[in-house]
């Protein structure tokens, strides 16, 4: 199979691409213009692909809601403010059931903050970032092969479950250059039930997220969960990387990810300090149950993010008091070294319980 050397924004469009994606609207905001470009240039290239530059954010997620409704699989990107601007759009396409990716390759913040990596977002993308009682899935790859291959299964558990589906970046996964192998896409499996057609073209149907009344809008919340709880049980991901013998474990994610490898490497090797890595690949749902697993043989977790601390609680929650947890992170688009953590980490392995 042929590998690609291609940064991680054009990895992504290109993998989106080959996934079968028809339809694409954004609106250009750093760090992540680099696959709005990519998409604008070679969407044309694909069978009936669309490519549109919207007026804003909030046009973008509601064209790819009608692209979606109409059948097509559809994505959108942007960074940290232009995904706040898209929330109400996404909390639409969960109450409708409209499946779609949508990609942050996330920024310094909150506010405008600034253009460089952060992982701050992390709330927003869990915990539905919109109004009302929903979820999406959430991806936060840690290697260009990754945003390549998540990418792909993107558009097929959002065709799966018929949702949003999250990929959670940051500004240096964008802008980084790897090589890549593109896996073949698996054939879509969606029901053209859930497609409105044109006029006299079968029964018609409604998409709708209003329901006035209480007692239906009540089921249709009951219904949106179940949806999420077979999700939690079918989809959890992660990787334990030097969990053995390890008197500390490290739990971070994406580009903390891959700095926490290189501390541990360096720890291992020159410190003799036996330090693993529990690495979450779908945010949510979180591997909360294997994590507390490694509880009972491991008492010490440090959690490793670049923000102020907003994995922290899902790690917390899912230990339930049964490990110590410390944390460590630099905020605001700081990205720290793996000497820096490597230090942090000797200092906390050095510590008498």
């Amino acid at each position: 199979m042929n590998k690609f050397l291609m940064s991680g924004n054009s990895i992504i469009g290109e993998a989106a691409i080959r996934a079968g994606c028809r339809f694409y609207a954004g609106y250009p905001i750093t760090p992540q213009n680099e696959l709005t470009e990519y998409m604008a240039e070679n969407m044309r290239n694909a069978e009936n692909g669309v490519f549109i530059q919207s007026e804003s954010e909030i046009a973008a997620i509601n064209m790819i809601a009608g692209a979606s409704a109409a059948g097509a699989r559809v994505m959108t990107s942007s960074s940290g403010p232009g995904i706040s601007l898209k929330q109400e759009g996404i909390s639409s396409m969960a109450a409708c059931e409209l499946p779609g990716v949508i990609v942050n390759i996330m920024r310094g913040g909150p506010g405008l903050g600034n253009i460089r990596p952060s992982q701050g977002d992390y709330f927003q993308a869990t915990r539905g970032g919109g109004h009302g009682d929903y979820r999406t899935i959430v991806f936060g790859p840690a290697t260009c092969q990754e945003l390549a291959d998540l990418t792909m299964d993107a558009f097929d558990l959002a065709d799966k479950y018929h949702t949003p589906v999250m990929i959670l970046a940051d500004g240096m996964m964008g802008q980084m250059m790897e090589p890549v192998i593109f896996k073949k896409p698996k054939p879509r499996h969606y029901s053209e039930n859930f497609m409105l057609r044109g006029a006299g073209d079968g029964k018609s149907k409604f998409i709708r997220g209003l329901i006035l009344d209480a007692i239906d809008m009540e089921e249709h919340n009951w219904k949106l969960a179940r949806k999420y709880s077979v999700i939690g049980e079918n989809e959890i991901r992660y990787e334990e990387h030097n969990i053995d013998n390890s008197e500390l474990v490290i739990v971070a994610y994406g580009t903390a990810a891959r700095i926490a490898k290189g501390a541990i490497k360096r720890l291992r090797e020159h410190n003799k300090i036996n330090v693993g890595l529990f690495r979450p690949i779908t945010l949510w749902p979180f591997p909360e149950l294997q994590l507390r697993a490694l509880s009972e043989k491991v008492k010490k977790f440090l959690v490793f993010e670049m923000s102020t601390g907003q994995m922290l609680d899902d790690v917390r929650l899912s230990l339930q008091g049964y490990a110590d947890v410390a944390f460590h992170g630099r905020p605001g688009g700081a990205v720290p070294t793996p000497a820096e953590l490597a230090n942090v980490i000797a200092r906390h392995c050095s510590k008498k319980d």
